[in-house]
């Protein structure tokens, strides 16, 4: 069975700090894990989607979603290592925790923080309700 390692994105630096120190980690290993970078989407307000149809907001997503995947695409390819990318739509942390589950990750490796709510960005809010909902191992990089 091949270890896979789930790397959440947010488009922060700590993210892409998370990643590199993943793709280090993971290049020094002799059983080398497959990677899976996944950015997870807020739903957009129904304030907005009652006025707009459904496929406009799947490509909204998927638009906004790719400008954060790709750099990390960029250097999961430069790496050499088995990597794929996802994009779900749902509340952040409890998608990533149910993510990791669904696809037998052994680990989750985030940054400290992200690019949520100021408040968030002081507590971690969302890497605390990872470890929180997770029952894989978190390790989070500053």
């Amino acid at each position: 069975m091949t270890t896979q390692w789930l790397i959440p994105l947010d488009g922060s630096e700590q993210a892409l700090r998370a990643l590199d120190f993943a793709v280090q980690e993971a290049s020094a290993r002799m059983d080398k894990p497959q990677l899976l970078a996944l950015h997870v989407a807020s739903p957009l307000s129904s304030n907005i989607t009652r006025f707009i149809d459904q496929a406009t907001v799947d490509d909204y997503h998927r638009e906004e979603g790719d400008k954060v995947l790709q750099p990390a695409r960029e250097k999961l390819v430069a790496s050499g290592l088995v990597y794929s990318s996802h994009l779900l739509v749902g509340e952040v942390a409890p998608t990533i925790a149910e993510f990791a589950a669904s696809k037998g990750c052994q680990m989750i490796v985030m940054g400290a923080r992200g690019t949520g709510s100021a408040m968030g960005a002081l507590l971690g809010s969302i890497s605390a309700r990872v470890i929180h909902l997770s029952q894989r191992a978190v390790l989070l990089v500053h």
